[in-house]
């Protein structure tokens, strides 16, 4: 009984279902007709895309740009030159010292009593050649006698010449005007002889040395003037060619040059970087 109450309903659904069907596919067409009909003008009316362009590439990345380094006039390591003790330190990392500043004094209360001997030594031989000169006055003393106390006086000085500059090693001075570009060494602390103590660069103008393609050479000469963009600073400063390596590098195809900043300027510091400009030159 209940398989024929079924009957009737199935058959309903199959006979509405086909002319459904269809309306829903023709009204899916018909949107999808209208929707591309609208696209299409608006699509029209929109200006095409401009082509995109590379972005300039920076002088700081630029491959072919000539880089230049600055370096100081005189740059070097001072060591200790005796064993011993550090005392407190006079200089500190960056700061500017003038020549002969004292910037590190050892504990060597050692060498100065060696050079106290030594000057009394001298003192004992000077008094020894004048008694043996005033004795041979008086013909007591043969010269031999003189002359061995003149060379003992003569032995005297070069101790005590020794002692005093074996005193001087206590004292470590600035050898230029300079900047203090590392500190190797703390307060109170004990080294031997050649341990590093500090590295000065001077303080002067400082050089610019770059390498140019070799194709540039014939259009080089010392005294040529040329412009450098220091990348740390963003500034332009102007320079001269003072000195033209007398070798190509075979490899590279470039030339060593070295020049200088035609003036002093205090933002400037060894080992910034940058790009050398030629007006002129290709």
């Amino acid at each position: 009984m209940r398989g024929d109450a079924a009957r009737p309903l199935a058959a309903s659904v199959r006979a509405w279902g086909a002319p459904l069907g269809r309306w829903l596919g023709i009204s899916i067409g018909v949107g999808l007709w209208l929707g591309l009909a609208s696209a299409a003008p608006a699509a029209a009316q929109q200006p095409p895309a401009p082509a995109m362009q590379p972005p300039p590439v920076p002088a700081a990345i630029d491959p072919s740009a000539i880089r230049v380094l600055l370096v100081a006039e005189l740059e070097t390591t001072l060591s200790a030159q005796m064993n011993g003790t550090l005392g407190d330190l006079k200089a500190s990392l960056g700061r500017q010292v003038p020549k002969g500043a004292l910037l590190v004094q050892l504990q060597c209360a050692e060498a100065q009593a060696r050079a106290n001997v030594a000057e009394a030594k001298l003192a004992q031989a000077r008094q020894n050649l004048d008694a043996k000169r005033a004795m041979r006055d008086l013909n007591a003393v043969g010269d031999l006698e003189v002359s061995m106390a003149n060379t003992e006086m003569q032995k005297a000085i070069g101790a005590r010449a020794l002692a005093v500059t074996q005193a001087g090693y206590c004292f470590v001075r600035s050898p230029f005007a300079a900047r203090i570009a590392k500190v190797y060494v703390k307060p109170f602390q004990t080294v031997s002889a050649g341990t590093p103590l500090f590295d000065v660069v001077s303080d002067s103008a400082l050089k610019v040395r770059l390498n140019v393609p070799s194709a540039m050479l014939r259009q080089l000469k010392p005294g040529q003037p040329f412009k450098v963009s220091i990348l740390e600073t963003g500034k332009t400063y102007a320079a001269k060619v003072t000195a033209i390596n007398a070798r190509v590098d075979a490899v590279a195809q470039t030339v060593e040059l070295e020049a200088r900043l035609d003036e002093a300027h205090a933002e400037l510091i060894a080992g910034m970087s940058g790009v050398a400009r030629f007006p002129g030159v290709q």
